[in-house]
């Protein structure tokens, strides 16, 4: 049964946004000003709730959609003129100027890719476009089918971040040395808009506040009760949303990455979004949620991916080896009642326990 797919949303869940804003707005009355300021953008919907703002509403939401605007205009896969897709669209193996924001943003996902064993990879796009979840085959209801394997195979050839990418951080050029390959940033561009609007806020003096798209998260300072954010990670459910756990968020931010929103099923079998770069098929292993909890959201958005991708049983030595806060939720294996299994890393324990 073929799903409709989200500009933007193809490599992301949308991590319970219903139940952060239940959160926040939870309790009604008190003595902090509470702004609440919401949109449109990357194909989903962004908040922002700030404690005692300083600066006009109007004023900030103006600089937010600015700020917003600028990511889309360097990253969407989905935007002909944007920085990304002009560097995918040039045929030259030369090196090609990009944004210092380009850098940057791919300076993280270098270092993901590295430290996840390769599968947090920027260059999956042709993987995920063939799989029928990308930009490229992005027209509502379309009939998706499991790609021949020869034809996985020779697409193969076009994805490998660390030998197809060369990131010269000095001149803030990149090469490509394959014409085919692409970049899709969409696994960590959304975190990095949530860090953005993050710096927007500092500058208009807002120390206290709460930012999401479309579940990406990072909570500063304290809510209106003076105590950390409580942000809900999602029971992996596609039946409905509902609530696995709360945690206390105070100057961090959140990501989470799931398998169970954006997929196919063909002949009985399910096939997901998340794409295992080492094989080029969907992943099969029984974990169907990752949290990730870190000081940017970039950094949360590129290691739920990875970490999905990879699975508990792999990914959890890496999260304790790097000393990440990941919160695993893994399918039972007689999951005839929907049943889960959560596993929590050394330091995801320690943040949840500031709050007990």
């Amino acid at each position: 049964m073929p799903k409709i797919k989200l500009k933007w949303l193809d490599l992301k869940v949308v991590a319970l946004g219903l139940c952060v804003g239940l959160l926040v707005a939870c309790s009604p009355g008190g003595e902090q000003e509470i702004l609440r300021l919401a949109g449109q953008t990357m194909g989903t919907s962004y908040r922002v709730v700030a404690i005692d703002s300083p600066s006009p509403a109007e004023e900030l939401q103006a600089a937010i959609e600015r700020s917003l605007d600028e990511v889309n205009g360097r990253f969407s896969n989905w935007d002909p003129e944007s920085e990304v897709s002009i560097l995918n669209e040039a045929d030259s193996l030369q090196a090609i100027s990009v944004s210092q924001e380009f850098v940057r943003l791919m300076q993280i996902a270098n270092r993901v890719h590295q430290r996840s064993l390769g599968y947090f990879d920027v260059t999956l796009g042709p993987l995920i476009d063939l799989w029928g979840f990308g930009p490229s085959t992005d027209s509502g209801e379309l009939e998706m089918l499991v790609p021949d394997p020869h034809l996985i195979l020779e697409t193969m050839q076009h994805v490998g971040q660390d030998r197809l990418l060369v990131l010269d951080e000095e001149s803030s050029t990149i090469q490509k040395l394959n014409s085919e390959v692409s970049i899709n940033l969409s696994a960590i561009a959304k975190g990095h808009a949530v860090d953005r609007l993050g710096d927007v806020l500092a500058e208009f003096g807002v120390k206290n506040s709460m930012i999401e798209i479309g579940g990406d998260l990072a909570a500063r300072g304290h809510n209106q009760h003076e105590r950390p954010w409580q942000i809900a990670i999602e029971r992996p459910d596609a039946a409905g949303a509902s609530v696995q756990k709360i945690v206390p968020l105070s100057d961090l931010a959140m990501a989470t990455s799931g398998d169970y929103r954006n997929y196919f099923e063909q002949d009985q079998v399910r096939y997901s979004h998340i794409i295992d770069p080492q094989t080029g098929h969907p992943i099969t292993h029984r974990t169907a949620s990752v949290t990730v909890l870190a000081e940017t959201a970039a950094r949360a958005d590129a290691w739920a991916t990875a970490l999905l991708a990879l699975g508990r049983d792999r990914g959890l030595p890496i999260a304790e080896q790097h000393k990440l806060a990941v919160f695993f939720i893994d399918r039972a294996r007689s999951n005839e009642n929907l049943e889960f299994e959560v596993t929590a890393s050394s330091a995801f324990r320690a943040i949840d326990a500031q709050d007990s």
